[in-house]
């Protein structure tokens, strides 16, 4: 699996905390021990998919081109028509020009953090970081008001995930798989084989190092949140190693050829395969990283030759083989980096490159109620900033959670006792479900 660093160094993987029971490979049953039900909402969005494209991609060579631009700001990209009229997004991106009226793009996205760090704190929680605060993430939200007993896990990160639980503990952290799966073959999650070939003596022998930690955990920290509900969820663990529902939910092998083949080889298409097969058998949220955007020099044959192409084919696939299945219209997907790229390409390379720039974005939503095919919002001549009001992404985490039947005002309460809403700042953008 390629490990993508930003500039500033930081490696996606290393923005999770590891704890406890990474460090001891409590995988399976300490994530389902940690993972307790809320109540089940009504709602359109019954499940949602959070693709993350980590690094921040260009606005303007993506969803936003500016063609009448100077050619120091517009670059070499050309757009394409899509098959909504009127919307015309980047030529390398045709397969997602083909299927435009599945999702909805929001231009002029706009905020202040120019950090990779803190861009995605920001948009992974709807909430504009603090230094005495950790906001959970989207995913630990559904979590806690949509999950319901089950084998399944509720949330699962493919291969891990930069949306963290926050001040509402780890019992609503992602199951990581660790790694990406391969079009064609059988997925092994990250500690459990879910492969056929997984016998019941490995399963008797997970089980009593399983009991061993257990014990052990609740000897040296009795009222530890890390190690809350070992006892009460001993027993679903083990089920879901043992579970066929799990293995296959899992498999991707499973998939026909026709309908895998769309999503193309790469890692990122195999992910967004697995992501369509895990919703269907009932997980809640699922969130997939796309690393590799961090474009400060040869943007253009970076984006041409190495990222797009994947994402294009793979997110593309995504929402048509979510449209095939029955499942688009009860399934939100969110798609969005930290920020955009300064409209104006700088000189490091004799290509040139895009730097950080937060001002000015895209992200895009589609499903649970999202009318696609129609552009929300609205950059300037250049991409520079919004042309009008801008749109926080405040206001898009907003969208989702109506989206999923969640009221984004709802307060929780820290472990102090300091009530705290789920979105501080943020409306919901109605022209989203116009």
């Amino acid at each position: 699996m390629t490990v993508h660093k930003t500039c500033d160094g930081v490696v996606r993987r290393d923005f999770l905390r590891v704890g406890v029971a990474g460090m001891t490979g409590l995988h399976l049953a300490g994530y389902l021990s940690l993972a307790q039900a809320g109540q089940l909402a009504e709602a359109q969005g019954k499940n949602a998919i959070f693709v993350n494209l980590s690094g921040g991609p260009s606005h303007l060579d993506t969803f936003d081109l500016k063609p009448d631009a100077p050619a120091e700001y517009r670059g070499t990209f050309n757009p394409i028509k899509t098959n909504v009229s009127g919307i015309e997004i980047s030529e390398h991106l045709p397969h997602l020009a083909k299927c435009a009226d599945k999702y909805a793009i929001f231009r002029g996205v706009s905020h202040t953090l120019g950090a990779h760090r803190l861009g995605t704190e920001y948009v992974n929680t709807g909430n504009r970081p603090l230094a005495s605060l950790e906001y959970p993430g989207y995913g630990a939200v559904i979590t806690k008001e949509l999950s319901e007993p089950s084998e399944i896990p509720p949330f699962v990160a493919i291969p891990r995930s930069s949306q963290r639980a926050g001040f509402l503990g780890v019992r609503y952290a992602p199951l990581n798989t660790g790694r990406t799966p391969t079009i064609g073959s059988p997925f092994s999650v990250r500690g459990v084989s879910l492969g056929q070939s997984l016998t019941v003596s490995e399963v008797k022998k997970r089980k009593a190092l399983l009991d061993d930690l257990d014990t052990t955990f609740a000897g040296a920290e009795e009222n530890s949140q890390l190690v809350e509900g070992l006892d009460q969820f001993s027993q679903q663990a083990h089920a879901m190693i043992t579970s066929p529902r799990s293995r296959q939910a899992f498999d991707i092998s499973k998939e026909s050829p026709a309908f895998a083949e769309k999503f193309g080889n790469s890692p990122f298409g195999a992910s967004c395969l697995l992501a369509t097969r895990l919703v269907e058998s009932g997980v809640k949220f699922v969130t997939l990283t796309h690393g590799g955007w961090d474009t400060h020099r040869d943007n253009f044959t970076s984006l041409k030759d190495r990222q797009l192409p994947s994402f294009d084919q793979g997110l593309a696939a995504l929402f048509v083989g979510l449209e095939e299945k029955g499942l688009l219209e009860s399934t939100v997907v969110f798609v969005t980096g930290e920020f955009g790229r300064t409209p104006k390409i700088n000189s490091r390379t004799a290509e040139g490159g895009r730097d950080h720039y937060p001002r000015c974005m895209f992200m895009l939503l589609a499903g649970g109620g999202i009318r696609g095919g129609q552009v929300i919002g609205q950059s300037d001549d250049k991409a520079t900033a919004p042309l009008n009001d801008a749109i926080l992404p405040d206001d898009v985490a907003a969208t989702f959670y109506k989206a999923m039947g969640v009221d984004h005002t709802k307060e929780y309460h820290t472990s102090t006792g300091r009530p705290i809403m789920i979105v501080r700042d943020g409306t919901p953008v109605e022209q989203a479900f116009a």
